[in-house]
């Protein structure tokens, strides 16, 4: 059985590269559009990862990272930032708010499948 992951991104463009990028590596992946969307859908399916973006409408990803992680059924859910927020001091800041890890968009497609792999296999 794939290993799931919900990848909780409101562009469609980057949605569709993760998309392509997961399923060919043999994982399932599920969609959430915004933050709010997000926490619903990892109690929903519990996934194994969640890859979040960070700046998003509705609920952003520091707030949807700090829910999920609030939910003790979801708290040992690995769940890494994937964000074009790159500044000096976002990476602390999104591991106060709960993220496990961290990748800076623009991100190379072998970067970010090597940091799957390392959590989740």
């Amino acid at each position: 059985m794939s290993k799931k992951i919900l990848v909780v991104e409101d562009t469609e463009d980057n949605r569709q590269i993760l998309r392509d990028l997961l399923d060919m590596a043999g994982y399932e992946m599920i969609e959430a559009h915004d933050g709010a969307e997000g926490v619903a859908m990892a109690e929903r399916h519990r996934p194994d990862l969640i890859l979040m973006d960070i700046q998003m409408p509705v609920m952003d990803g520091y707030e949807a990272t700090r829910r999920i992680k609030a939910i003790p059924e979801l708290r040992t859910i690995p769940v890494v930032a994937v964000t074009s927020y790159a500044l000096s001091g976002d990476e602390a800041r999104t591991r106060e708010a709960g993220c496990d890890a961290y990748i800076a968009k623009p991100y190379s497609p072998r970067q970010l499948l090597a940091k799957v792999r390392e959590i989740i296999g």
